[in-house]
């Protein structure tokens, strides 16, 4: 999957012929139940299919018209399932690109002998500890819990960039089918093979697990409703109609009957709903729920972890701030020499700042001793002749030194406290006695991230970042990041305890986050957004997962739950004024004979009273059809007021729904008088 790719089309084959398939399986009224307005269509469909075997028997000369009314009838209903079935399908196809990275695995399992053991990946149980080397497949999602290593995950975020997974930290989670770029690592299988993360999303995606939503439920409600208002209106019209003598057909009370029903909208209701989902896909965002992507609509404030989501996993280093009588580019290459032998992601991210913005060439002179980074010495470096590099922890470069924190040089001193004020962490460099400088480390916010929070703020959403690091140091990210608020040395109780207070006022909340101490808070939320590149724990505890780990991605989430809400919204508005020009339609040609007076609401000029029958049966099934694309699409969310969106939506869609039925059922009037159908 790539980000926002484009979907298989309507008329795709590999879409388009299954959906016609299930559309005729989805006709078993057990399955239609759920949707009580479609189901009513298919109980009404059987009435007067007998009604049509009656008069092939009986009465030849109405089983045209009882034909005709019986078979638009059905594909009523098959147009509607045939909607579900389009959106269902689009879904398969995302679940098929799925499937297509799992195969059948090995795995190298060490033994508690310390030996390997290959067996096959579906052979791993939780707790196994498994080996893989560059070029391997992971065999199963884990948690690696040794060494580091560069891991290709396109098969499944679609992102051509590598991703770098160590132990230790909110970067340890691995994806069973995913490649090791390099290195070797070593990983504890913490998920059940044929319940991994993969089969997780394939099974969400196909809609296994969808529910309906509460705005879904209450708009089912309200359709079942009118659904019995009009069975009751229809009845009172055959009373009405035997006490002025007019004669009317169960054939014509069962089309008026379908007709002045939301059809329309109960026809496209579990597509809109699917399809949704379906859009979060294409943005790389699995959705668990229906619920998660409607809440995302109505979402107040954004609550964002700090560390690998505003900024990178790791403090970088920014820059170099040189002693007196240290040019910058000395120091740029001291700190370099001295951090080769430093493989945490500090000490790479210096090699990198030196050789990239400094300009600083690798060195190639023979090192007379190399010193690792270590925990507790807080030091790396090399010896070369006569010099001696260090590079770490001030305290400990001072007294590597032989130097006190007084005796320091001033300069030396503000510097680092410079770098403590913004935020930063401070490393001293030092060539045996004499200090070269300070090298600014600090958390490094994601690029282009202050445009999208200022665009999120657009869309009325408040911004939190939630962070364990002392208040000075949120306040720094917190300014350059561009939120509204922060919130410091948070505990996971802290951010659990924010969300509850912020919920209690009657807010909806989303939370994004990667770590495992963000999981409570993402159980939380309204919308928990956890990262793909995060620990297992978030993955579980969040109902939707960003595949391509951009805490902003919200801003697509959000669009596509209001663009849901809106869809469902604007086609109920139009499916309810299509009932006017049905009105016009119908009733004129029910009561002309007897009431000739209703000849003046003939508007439409509709041929006979057969005619506009048929001709309204035959729009209401096909303006289904019509509407599926709009439906899997979704109608375009501009962010504006509540007020202004209910104009636009009465404007386009209640006035379109009044005008176009009239022109519509005109047209088709116009075809069924020129074939001589009735």
């Amino acid at each position: 999957m790539s980000k926002d790719h484009q979907a298989p089309g309507l008329l795709d084959p590999s879409i388009l012929f299954p959906a016609i398939r299930d559309a005729f399986v989805k006709l078993d009224p057990r399955k239609l139940l759920r949707n009580p307005v479609i189901f009513v269509t298919e109980i009404v469909a059987v009435v007067v299919t007998i009604l049509f075997i009656r008069d092939l028997a009986g009465n030849p000369g109405e089983a045209s018209f009882s034909g005709q009314i019986a078979a638009w009838l059905w594909f009523t209903v098959l147009f509607a399932t045939f909607a579900e079935a389009v959106a269902e399908g689009r879904g398969r196809a995302q679940a098929d690109s799925l499937k297509k990275t799992k195969s059948e695995l090995v795995a190298r399992r060490l033994a508690a002998n310390g030996k390997t053991e290959t067996i096959a990946a579906s052979s791993l149980k939780v707790g196994d500890i498994v080996l893989v080397a560059a070029g391997e497949l992971i065999p199963g999602d884990g948690e690696v819990i040794e060494g580091v290593a560069s891991v290709n995950e396109s098969a499944i975020t679609g992102e051509s960039a590598p991703v770098i997974r160590e132990s230790g930290g909110d970067r340890s989670a691995v994806t069973g089918g995913t490649q090791v770029l390099s290195d070797e690592i070593k990983i504890k299988i913490t998920v059940q093979p044929g319940s991994s993360f993969v089969d997780r999303m394939i099974a969400l995606i196909e809609g296994a697990q969808r529910q309906k939503t509460p705005n879904e439920i209450a708009l089912s409600i309200l359709l079942s409703g009118l659904t019995l208002i009009f069975l009751f209106v229809c009845v009172a019209i055959w009373g009405l109609a035997g006490y002025s003598g007019t004669v009317l057909s169960v054939t014509v009370l069962a089309a008026l009957l379908v007709t002045l029903i939301p059809t329309t909208i109960g026809g496209l209701l579990s597509a809109i709903g699917i399809a949704g989902m379906d859009r979060l896909v294409r943005f790389n965002v699995i959705a668990t729920s229906g619920r998660a992507v409607e809440a995302a609509g109505d979402v107040d404030t954004l609550l964002l972890d700090k560390t690998g989501t505003i900024t990178f996993g790791n403090r970088m280093a920014s820059d170099f701030l040189a002693a007196p009588g240290v040019t910058p580019t000395e120091l740029a290459e001291a700190a370099l020499i001295a951090s080769l032998s430093d493989e945490t992601p500090e000490g790479r991210s210096v090699v990198a700042l030196a050789t990239g913005e400094f300009g600083v060439p690798m060195p190639k002179a023979e090192f007379d001793a190399v010193i690792g980074f270590t925990a507790e010495t807080r030091l790396s470096g090399v010896d070369i002749g006569s010099r001696r590099l260090r590079k770490g922890a001030v305290d400990a470069v001072l007294k590597f030194a032989g130097i006190t924190e007084q005796d320091a040089p001033a300069e030396f001193r503000r510097a680092v406290d410079q770098v403590a004020r913004t935020g930063g962490t401070p490393l001293g460099v030092a060539d045996g006695d004499r200090l070269l400088g300070v090298i600014h480390l600090k958390d490094v916010v994601k690029p282009g991230i202050k445009e999208r929070f200022a665009a999120l703020r657009a869309m009325g959403i408040r911004t939190v970042m939630v962070t364990g690091d002392n208040p000075v140091t949120a306040a720094a990210i917190a300014s350059e990041a561009g939120v509204d608020d922060f919130l410091a040395q948070a505990t996971p109780e802290d951010k659990l305890a924010y969300i509850r207070r912020e919920q209690q006022g009657g807010r909806l909340i989303a939370m994004c986050g990667d770590g495992t101490n963000d999981a409570p808070a993402l159980a939380q939320a309204d919308v928990g957004v956890a990262m793909q590149t995060g620990t297992q724990a978030a993955r579980e505890a969040a109902n939707m997962v960003d595949l391509d780990s951009s805490p902003t991605k919200l801003i697509e989430i959000v669009e596509i739950g209001k663009q849901l809400l809106m869809t469902r919204g604007s086609l109920t508005t139009f499916s309810i004024a299509n009932d006017v020009a049905k009105y016009f339609a119908i009733i004129p040609a029910l009561f002309v004979a007897t009431y000739p007076a209703l000849e003046a609401l003939n508007v439409m000029g509709l041929a006979s009273p057969q005619s506009a029958i048929l001709s309204a049966v035959i729009f209401n099934a096909l303006i289904i059809v019509a509407l599926i694309p709009l439906a899997l699409k979704g109608v375009a969310y501009r962010p504006s007021g509540a007020a202004s969106l209910l104009r636009r939506n009465l404007l386009v869609y209640g006035l379109g729904g009044l005008v176009l039925p009239f022109a519509g059922i005109k047209v088709i009037d116009l075809a069924v008088s020129a074939l001589h159908l009735v």
